[in-house]
This record gives structure tokens, sequence and C-alpha cells, in this order.
């Protein structure tokens, strides 16, 4: 067991650590995203404080199961306000991606670290993002080359591969667009004596 566990089975986020030169053990957190989001939104959150209560609330929960440093992340999409989530078919892919096509939407990624059940550090950092008017052609051959992996993230996209043929302008951190804003979280770790300052 490292001093050091990511409160989440994300393969991007995992890759983003490793890649940083971190050691770490991964965990999912076992919230129910969906009620935690339901509530939120009962509450007039808005998908920026969503994509942040849910990367604080990943890891509180794992911090009172483990020691050491834990981080949580979570990342929404906002499209005018609207929060949506991941689809589950390519048809519903389909959809997401020709509502987003020609328009803005916003990426928030939240990551926040807690010891021993109290949060110690957090960060929400947002991306915007807009999509060409791309044809219903090139639509139909990227969802055809890309399957199941277009389900893997709630934008329908990965900018680290095909997905980056989808837009036109981006403005952000590429990190915060891949989930997880990274150069805060090093420096609290350097801070905290995890990695070397």
């Amino acid at each position: 067991m490292t001093d050091l566990t990511l409160a989440s089975k994300s393969a991007a986020r995992a890759q983003l650590l490793a890649a940083a030169g971190l050691v770490f053990d991964t965990v999912g957190s076992d919230v129910d995203e969906d009620a935690a989001k339901a509530r939120l939104l009962a509450d007039d959150a808005d998908p920026r404080d969503i994509a942040q209560a849910l990367a604080e609330t990943k890891a509180l929960v794992v911090s009172t199961r483990r020691p050491g440093l834990i981080i949580g992340a979570d990342q929404t999409l906002d499209l005018d306000g609207s929060l949506f989530d991941k689809v589950t078919s390519l048809e519903e892919a389909r959809h997401r991606l020709e509502r987003l096509r020609g328009r803005e939407h916003q990426l928030h990624s939240g990551v926040a670290v807690a010891r021993d059940g109290v949060v110690i550090w957090r960060e929400t950092q947002s991306a915007s993002l807009v999509m060409r008017d791309f044809s219903d052609g090139f639509l139909s051959a990227y969802l055809a080359r890309n399957g199941d992996a277009a389900l893997s993230s709630v934008g329908c996209y990965q900018l680290e591969g095909e997905g980056l043929q989808l837009f036109e302008k981006i403005e952000g951190d590429y990190f915060t667009i891949l989930g997880l804003p990274m150069l805060g979280l090093l420096n609290l770790l350097r801070r905290e004596g995890v990695i070397a300052a």
C-alpha cells in the first residue's frame, strides 16, 4: 500500500498520474454518483459545483478506509448550464454529438485531496470547447471507427485521439479537459512531501 491513492477506477486519470511519475494505488470509491447528482441538482447546484462536490465526496469516502492522501476527481459537461451524463449506446452518442455540433460547451474538472476524513485541498478548473459544424457523414464515420470508445467520456470524444477532429476551438488546460487538473495537484503533493520539491 502506498501513501497515495486515486479514488477512481478511471484509466485516463491513472495514466495521467503514472505519466507524471507518481506511485499510487487505485480503488473505486463506490459513491452512488447518480444519487449524489440528483441531490445536488435538487439544491440548484450548477455543473461546476457538482464536479467539485463529487470529487470531494469520492476523496472523503475512501479516506475513511485508507491511510495517506486520497485523490478524488470528477468531471462534468456543461451545455448552456445543463448537466450531461455519459451515454450508454452509439445511438445516444450520435444524438449527443449532434447536440454539441457547432456549439460551445464547458468541461469542469474537480479534484480534491483528503486525509483521515478531511478534505485538505480542492481545485476546480474549467475549459471551453467549440465543436465544428462537421457533416453527418463525418459523424457516422467517426462513430463507426471509434465504436464503444466514444462512450467512455461524457462528450463522446477523446482529445488525445481522433476526437480532436471534432473541434474548431479549445480554451483551457489540457489536463483539465482529460479530467484531472494536474499542476495544482502536483504542487500540493510536493508541499505534502509525497514527491520531491
